[in-house]
């Protein structure tokens, strides 16, 4: 494929997902800067209710989660292979799903523990606002979601930042630490809204998760740890805010 083609192909899948959401971000951070809080003293709520009618509220997360995914859907056509493993330029395969397991939960346990860190090291230094990863109203459906949303952005991300954007950089060209630094940066970039704490946290963890994709080929396990490391986000941090509200910058109860 000519690399005039293959360059178009990857700005309109990123159009379509992460660089969309890297755009929104710049210009959310912008939006808080110019503001007379500092911000640390700003909110940044993620998973908010859709509605204020919990059966259109489902709906709406329901259809939002399915959206989310279509951008992997493009991303597995177009990188399909016919000869298996079909999905092979990706990363993905399932031949070893004990080990992808393991590793995965191993590198949540590094990656969510440094992450904690780094985040309330930025609402301390005043370079991250105070973020709330569970705004959703309390329904029989809220964990479900919460688990599909965490779900949404493990398979989201590490697909077509590290599965798809690898292979297509290296059509291109690219070399490899050019890869792995600028999937980094596409990722710290994305989630900007939060701050810059966020935006280091992320570019370190882009590093580690393209720098292991590049030695051993395998995103199942970038997938499992990402989803681990948001579920556990998402679900505990009503437990974890309220019992401990001063280290996530919350008045107390």
């Amino acid at each position: 494929m000519p690399r005039r083609r293959l360059g178009t192909e990857v700005l309109i899948v990123l159009g379509l997902s992460l660089g969309a959401s890297a755009a929104y971000s710049i210009v959310s951070l912008a939006n808080k800067l110019t503001r007379e809080q500092a911000l640390s003293q700003q909110t940044t709520s993620i998973n908010n209710s859709l509605s204020d009618r919990p059966v259109f509220d489902l709906v709406y997360q329901l259809m939002a989660v399915f959206f989310d995914l279509v951008p992997v859907a493009l991303v597995a056509f177009l990188l399909w292979q016919t000869t298996r493993p079909h999905l092979g330029r990706l990363g993905i395969d399932f031949t070893r799903p004990g080990r992808d397991a393991i590793t995965g939960l191993g590198l949540a346990l590094v990656i969510g523990a440094g992450g904690i860190l780094v985040y309330l090291g930025g609402v301390a230094l005043n370079v991250n606002t105070t973020v709330n990863p569970s705004a959703l109203d309390t329904y029989w459906w809220t964990v479900p979601v919460l688990i599909m949303r965490a779900i949404d952005a493990g398979v989201t991300e590490e697909v077509i930042v590290i599965g798809y954007l690898f292979a297509r950089l290296r059509d291109l060209g690219w070399g490899r630490w050019q890869i792995i630094i600028g999937t980094a940066l596409l990722r710290g970039t994305y989630h900007l809204y939060q701050g810059f704490g966020a935006f280091v946290g992320n570019v370190i963890m882009g590093l580690l998760f393209g720098w292991l994709y590049s030695r051993h080929g395998r995103v199942l396990p970038l997938v499992i740890a990402h989803v681990i490391i948001d579920a556990a986000i998402f679900v505990g941090y009503p437990w974890a805010a309220a019992t401990f509200p001063e280290l996530f910058g919350l008045p107390e109860p």
